[in-house]
């Protein structure tokens, strides 16, 4: 384990602290993102930092990408139409596992590709929110075969504490859809107590201290409360900066809206929320955390 070198692509406010993790374990991490800011602070932890993600791919064993969205993994690992994505320029044998959230699909035609060439392919995206990030207690939710996992499980536990082996090839996706759908259902539904609460002249830390321990008890209330001045680790205290952006949110609530169509699943609910956290990023929020959407409903109750 410790003789392997892990190239990290992918430094933003999820990736930086999964890289920094692996470098804190005396791991041999190779970093690369397009941020110089990023890279500055994974590389103060002991990473090297390369000048490409094809740079940082070169001798290692591993490699873990953590990017926006599907368009960003399928160009970087299977091309663009005009050169070759850094898939084939991985030898057989590498392991290559996707952190990032994207379609079910992406993730299976990845694999498909990296099986062509001799390459394992794991789709493992993560839950736990930039402190779990920070703190390595992430869930991550995989996809491919239990070989593979097998594989990369000692690696993964040095970024997290919960490992789910969903299935094949995708599942890992398709599970992080259902969970980020359900999220983004639970952080609206919580925003709009808290917010009603507000405006019956009820103290929000009050009110949440009583739903956290009633039927109505959630992670939101738990770890990541909507309301300013309520919980000093969440983003709401810090001006809804840092942890998982509006657009990130509405990312995912498209692609579980896109599976939910190609399954034939109604989810009403998750249109919904879809629909709130797209007028919110109209408005200007798409940077702000996801816990903002308080504002929008606040706005409309004002």
């Amino acid at each position: 384990m410790s003789t392997q070198t892990i190239a990290f692509i992918g430094l933003g406010n999820m990736g930086g602290p999964m890289a920094i993790n692996l470098a804190r374990a005396g791991l041999t991490v190779q970093a690369f993102d397009l941020d110089a800011a990023a890279c500055a602070r994974v590389a103060e932890h002991g990473a090297r930092i390369a000048d490409s993600a094809r740079a940082a791919a070169e001798g290692a064993d591993v490699v873990i990408s953590m990017l926006p969205a599907s368009r960003h993994v399928e160009g970087l690992f299977l091309g663009n139409g005009h050169e070759p994505g850094l898939l084939a320029a991985l030898p057989a044998g590498t392991l290559l596992i996707d952190c990032s959230t994207i379609a079910p699909a992406s993730a299976q035609k990845l694999a498909a590709a990296g099986q062509a060439g001799g390459i394992a392919v794991l789709d493992a995206p993560v839950s736990g929110g930039t402190a779990g990030a920070a703190g390595g207690t992430l869930t991550f939710m995989v996809g491919g075969t239990a070989d593979d996992l097998a594989r990369a499980e000692p690696i993964l536990r040095r970024m997290g504490q919960n490992l789910f082996h969903a299935g094949g090839a995708g599942a890992g996706q398709s599970a992080k859809l259902c969970n980020n759908m359900l999220l983004g259902i639970l952080m609206v539904g919580t925003s709009e107590a808290l917010s009603l609460g507000q405006s019956l002249g009820l103290d929000p830390a009050v009110l949440a201290g009583i739903m956290k321990v009633s039927s109505g008890g959630n992670w939101v209330l738990e770890k990541y409360n909507p309301v300013p001045g309520v919980m000093e680790t969440a983003p709401a205290a810090r001006g809804y900066s840092g942890g998982f952006g509006t657009d990130l949110m509405l990312k995912d609530l498209g692609l579980a809206l896109e599976a939910a169509i190609a399954s034939r699943s109604p989810v009403p609910l998750g249109g919904l929320a879809e629909s709130l956290y797209a007028a919110h990023s109209r408005a200007g929020n798409g940077g702000l955390d996801f816990s903002s959407i308080i504002g929008l409903l606040q706005a409309r109750g004002g």
